[in-house]
């Protein structure tokens, strides 16, 4: 998503129910914290951090993501949700962020794995990110069976979108992990507590806390 038309199209398009439901469910896990430093990693346009600290307004957040064109978005939509002062913007690798060690409350992303090949790297930083019991949460799509799935969930999720998301879409999905997958990376990573499952049929959920 480095490309400015890709972080336009995909900013453009109404992930409203999803990303308020990665919220929803990242907020059980978490429970009644009114105070956290998080870090979401992947931020793209901002839209999962701004959910997150209207509804918990007490937590400072800092939304990293690689592309330039991405944080552009999202800088230019902090204030106009009134959210700028509770949000700092890191143009950063996520698999290597220079942030500081142990200094997070809560890490999350959504929809970040499908683009890393390194995930050991990726699952490495996330542990180091993370401060002594702290809710890590991450969402990302899941591998369908074979192209044909892939197409089908296309059309079903995306279908009324721009053809540069859909085609962009289609090769995020084949592009994902499995359920089995994710679990042998995690544990090699030394992240064996936490929990892997799918949570739609085209979603899958990494969360706990790393121990």
């Amino acid at each position: 998503m480095a490309d400015r038309d890709e972080a336009l199209a995909y900013a453009r398009a109404d992930f409203t129910e999803v990303n308020q439901a990665f919220v929803d469910r990242l907020l059980a896990l978490v429970g009644p914290c009114l105070s956290a430093a998080g870090v979401d990693l992947g931020t793209g346009p901002g839209d999962i951090p701004f959910r997150l600290l209207r509804a918990r307004p007490g937590w400072h957040i800092t939304a990293v993501d690689a592309s330039q064109a991405m944080l552009e978005l999202a800088r230019r939509a902090a204030p106009k949700a009134g959210l700028a002062g509770a949000i700092d913007f890191l143009q950063a690798d996520a698999k290597s962020t220079h942030l500081p060690a142990a200094a997070f409350d809560v890490v999350f992303s959504n929809s970040i794995l499908h683009h890393i090949s390194d995930t050991a790297a990726f699952w490495a930083e996330v542990r180091r990110l993370a401060a002594p019991g702290a809710v890590v949460f991450m969402r990302d799509l899941a591998r369908p069976g074979d192209a044909a799935a892939a197409a089908r969930i296309v059309e079903q999720y995306v279908g009324g979108e721009s053809e540069l998301l859909r085609q962009e879409y289609y090769r995020s999905l084949l592009s994902s992990y499995t359920v089995q997958e994710v679990r042998r990376q995690l544990d090699k990573a030394g992240l064996g507590t936490l929990g892997v499952e799918m949570a739609t049929d085209r979603h899958l959920d990494v969360f706990g806390r790393p121990g």
